[in-house]
């Protein structure tokens, strides 16, 4: 592989010291931090930085929905944003109150320029071009990080997690593959002891979840040697992307996903009895956990 930025290069250059590989999400599949990230730093940072305060119920409805509880779980924060604003921006209640929902037109053009979508990323983009929305964007981006910082610790890995590890190290190479800021990843992977598991910690900076996976793995292991762990439809789409297998680390049931992994998946994914049938019923769970439709449209 020729043609990557400089900043994945700790990723390309992974030479492999097992023939299997995997790849890990960090927050909602490892540890229990999405419900607080998003309850307690993202959305109060939302109503507070988007003008959302004379409807700060339903911009807390959407917050949830999207980012925990529905197809969009575990999105980066940018593309999350603009679906929150704009499933509340088509919400009856929010209408007749006569509150204008921003329409973030610098925000979603970000998003498409195939920039890393990450602070640094906006942070040079505010410095070329001092256009308002864009340096609120990046404000309320490091006070989520800010409030993350301060609010998050001690929360350890789900049950079963730490004996998984474990077992991957010895007989795998494994990344974290996460839409977090880097800093955050690392702070909290440390905090627990559980970063000397993985080679490497890749966030948002260093591209998309499936560029995580292609940078670090493409042309080194066998199709049906790849294995994405994850909580979001995301992971999946990362997998699929790089002709990986999947595990599913259900929604509101992680610690028995983790148990099942530790106890019957990781034997299969070895032995090459993973894929088929077993995978297929797997994911058909996962995907009735996380709907398209909000509550309120139903």
């Amino acid at each position: 592989m020729t043609d990557y930025p400089e900043v994945v290069r700790p990723l390309v250059e992974l030479q492999p010291a097992h023939a299997f590989f995997v790849g890990i999400d960090s927050d909602g599949c490892v540890f229990d931090t999405m419900e607080i990230k998003h309850k307690e730093c993202f959305i109060p940072n939302i109503i507070k930085f988007w003008g959302l305060q004379p409807v700060s119920r339903f911009a807390r409805e959407a917050g949830e929905f999207v980012n925990l509880y529905s197809k969009w779980r575990g999105v980066n924060r940018w593309p999350a944003l603009i679906k929150v604003l704009d499933l509340l921006r088509e919400r009856p209640e929010v209408q007749r109150r006569g509150v204008e929902v921003p329409q973030a037109p610098r925000v979603r053009e970000f998003i498409a320029s195939g920039l890393p979508l990450s602070n640094a990323s906006l942070a040079r983009l505010v410095a070329q071009d001092s256009d308002p929305e864009l340096a609120n964007a990046l404000a309320w981006s490091e006070a989520v990080n800010a409030t993350i910082a301060d609010m998050v610790y001690g929360v350890a890995p789900f049950s079963f997690v730490r004996e998984s590890l474990e077992r991957i190290a010895a007989q795998a190479d494994a990344i974290v593959v996460s839409q977090t800021p880097g800093e955050a990843l690392v702070r909290e992977w440390q905090e627990h002891d559980i970063d000397r598991y993985v080679l490497a910690i890749a966030g948002q900076e260093l591209g998309t979840k499936s560029e995580h996976l292609r940078y670090a793995s493409a042309a080194k292991y066998a199709d049906d040697h790849k294995l994405m762990i994850g909580d979001a439809p995301g992971d999946l789409s990362a997998a699929r992307a790089n002709n990986a297998f999947f595990f599913p680390v259900n929604p509101g049931h992680e610690e028995e996903s983790w148990q099942r992994f530790y106890e019957e998946a990781w034997e299969r994914f070895l032995n090459g009895t993973y894929g088929g049938d077993y995978e297929a019923a797997l994911i058909a769970d996962f995907e009735k956990a996380l709907p398209e439709t909000p509550p309120w449209q139903r």
